[in-house]
């Protein structure tokens, strides 16, 4: 059967040299993958973190939010992309999404913003990116701070521009093993804002300033004032080196994945019980060929005899208890929920 999803990995022909070299922690290829980076989305306030969790945990404290604060975010999300916020002590107030695309409706934020609003977090669903202009005017209007969520969305694209650098205040990557690029583990911040990468890139190492931390002997230097609260969530040396030599393939796995995407839009063209999500003016990655259809399960179990392991991916969030179980009435959500069936449209296919 044809996998949903499928670890990348490059050769690594210096991989053994850096584990013996003793160089294992925060080093030059990390650095070397972080300017990459830099490079791909044109922007210098890139910064990399040991795990997706810590590039949440790093975003939210460089942005001054704290214990208790309220976030608005879509209940169709990533437990991998709502849990962090739960552990900074958050309150998650849930926003309904849009039944087409699963991202956040623009008319239901406006709705769901309190006075109590701290941060918006837009999750670009799968891949498939969201209103990027609609959500970001609504959180400038009422002085609300935008995180893109682009936990499966590297390498999308929205009204011609790589979502990284589409005017939003934060955005967060993950690394892990089933995304592009691959670190095995690993997250992305990218700020708007010179300042708040400044700060991040203390908070993402226990609030210490390299600069200065030891003195002419090596020494740690008492001079240096530890005044931010942080996070031993710097980057491996290790995986860094992976996505530095990830980043060679980056374009090629992703235009393959486009291609595949092209062969079940022309499928699904044929097919009139089956409708492809769609974004209008964007570009996804496509992680994944998301379809809406009257008959999920049926056609879950339909598309695996066929030898292609289709799934709903995700489960709106907001019924688990560890939210404090809210369940107010999100009818995009549900419905969203009830037909989303995503098909596989890796670069592993032929």
């Amino acid at each position: 059967m044809i996998s949903l999803f499928k670890p990348y990995m490059p050769s690594l022909p210096l991989m053994q040299q850096i584990l013996e070299s003793g160089a294992l922690s925060y080093g030059k290829y990390t650095q070397k993958f972080e300017n990459q980076l830099r490079e791909y989305f044109a922007t210098p306030y890139v910064i990399t973190t040991n795990s997706f969790s810590s590039a949440i945990s790093v975003a939210v404290a460089s942005l001054g939010l704290k214990w208790g604060d309220e976030i608005i975010a879509s209940p169709m999300e990533c437990l991998a992309s709502t849990q962090p916020y739960l552990t900074c002590g958050m309150k998650i107030k849930w926003c309904d999404v849009d039944s087409e695309r699963g991202t956040l409706s623009p008319e239901a934020l406006r709705r769901t913003i309190t006075s109590n609003t701290k941060a918006i977090v837009h999750n670009h669903y799968c891949g498939y990116p969201g209103y990027i202009d609609e959500i970001n005017s609504i959180g400038k209007e009422y002085g609300i701070p935008v995180i893109d969520d682009g936990i499966e969305c590297f390498g999308s694209r929205y009204k011609g521009k790589l979502i990284g650098n589409c005017g939003t205040d934060v955005t967060v990557f993950s690394l892990g093993a089933v995304r592009i690029p691959n670190c095995i583990d690993g997250g992305v911040v990218i700020f708007k804002d010179e300042e708040l990468y400044k700060k991040s890139i203390l908070i993402r190492d226990c609030g210490i300033d390299r600069n200065m931390f030891r003195d002419e002997l090596g020494e740690i230097n008492p001079e240096c004032d530890i005044k931010l609260v942080g996070y031993s969530a710097t980057m491996s040396n290790v995986n860094g080196y992976i996505g530095l030599e990830q980043m060679k393939n980056v374009e090629n796995l992703l235009q393959s994945q486009r291609k595949n995407a092209e062969k079940w839009k022309f499928y699904f063209s044929e097919q009139s019980s089956y409708i492809p999500v769609y974004c209008e003016g964007c570009e996804p990655n496509y992680w994944i060929y998301g379809i809406l259809t009257e008959k999920k399960r049926e056609t879950i179990v339909m598309f695996r005899e066929r030898g292609y392991y289709a799934s709903g991916v995700h489960i709106n969030n907001n019924i688990y208890s560890v939210f404090d179980g809210v369940s107010e009435c999100l009818p995009g959500t549900v419905e969203f929920n009830r037909r989303f069936v995503a098909l596989p449209c890796g670069w592993w296919m032929s």
